[in-house]
């Protein structure tokens, strides 16, 4: 059986809020953009129930709502979104072009790339953690801080990204709970200072987590000290896992430059890799902010910027 092989002017791996973006961008560029959705349609933000923070929605809307809307209006300007997921990458050093597996049987040849596969929360494991996700449990205290006003909440985790997101969520809630595995936070100096300053948060060392309590929605977490084995209950309405994100990049290794924890990095104000017509768009190269909005105007970027790249090639 001789191979498929497809030619195309602009490939787009993953579909969240900046693979959509950039299909739309690039539809209206008359770049022609297939759209591989990866394995998880919609990205992290198919997990959320309530998105309230992205402009547009003034009644708030859901995650997975709203990423219809954003394949719809894709394809409304002519996008293809295809379900399938790339499984190798050959990228050109020279330039185009671009060879791209797909589900491992098919190739694509593509003059310019737009890499938009995200990052994946690092989860703790449990049973009833994964049941009540987006029902009291969230990895973005960001995202889902404003639902808890007035609230009691834990915060898992013990380097900065958990000092930071306790300290957003002691302004809105009445009392934060970190649950520290260890006998010391791994956070900078600066961000150790700022949680011990704070009044409303408090901290449990050597604590882990051994259920999160509730039915349909998070009551309070069980908490076992692992020096003594003793188990306690902290009673709250939200639990944030704040213990890291995995970018999704493994594809990617040993030809696109990336940070020591797996983030793809780009030249300064530009989503372009340092690979000529391959760019990088949303949480796979942006570890700060990590929001539906920020990663849609990167996603704008890497298509403008894949535009611009093949009206200098002549195209």
């Amino acid at each position: 059986m001789s191979e498929e092989i497809e030619k195309i002017k602009c490939l787009i791996i993953g579909s969240g809020p900046a693979g959509y973006t950039a299909a739309i961008y690039a539809s209206r560029a008359d770049l022609n953009p297939v759209v591989y959705t990866g394995l998880k349609p919609g990205g992290q933000l198919t997990d959320t129930t309530e998105v309230d923070n992205f402009p547009g929605y003034p009644e708030g809307t859901n995650g997975p709502e709203m990423m219809v809307d954003f394949q719809k209006q894709a394809e409304r300007f002519g996008t293809d979104v295809r379900f399938g997921y790339a499984t190798k990458a050959e990228f050109s050093k020279d330039g185009r072009p671009h060879k791209i597996e797909i589900d491992g049987s098919k190739t694509v040849l593509a003059d310019t790339v737009i890499i938009s596969t995200g990052a994946t929360a690092k989860w703790l494991g449990l049973e009833s953690e994964e049941r009540l996700n987006g029902f009291g449990v969230s990895a973005c205290a960001v995202c889902d801080g404003f639902f808890y006003k007035g609230q009691e909440v834990v915060v898992v985790g013990a380097g900065d990204t958990a000092a930071e997101e306790a300290t957003y969520l002691a302004k809105l809630c009445s009392k934060v709970t970190m649950l520290v595995r260890k006998d010391y936070m791994r956070a900078s100096k600066a961000m150790l200072h700022r949680v011990e300053n704070t009044e409303n948060i408090t901290v449990m060392y050597n604590s882990e987590t051994d259920e999160v309590l509730g039915e349909k929605a998070v009551e309070g977490v069980r908490v076992k000290n692992n020096q003594t084995g003793e188990l306690s209950e902290v009673p709250c309405t939200g639990f944030f896992v704040a213990i890291g994100h995995k970018p999704n990049s493994d594809l990617f290794v040993n030809q696109l430059d990336m940070d020591e924890t797996g983030y793809l990095t780009t030249q300064a104000d530009s989503t372009q890799t340092n690979i000529e017509g391959v760019f990088a768009a949303g949480d796979i190269q942006d570890k700060i902010y990590r929001q539906a909005v920020t990663a849609a105007g990167s996603g704008c970027m890497a298509a403008l910027e894949a535009e611009r790249y093949l009206a200098e090639k002549g195209d």
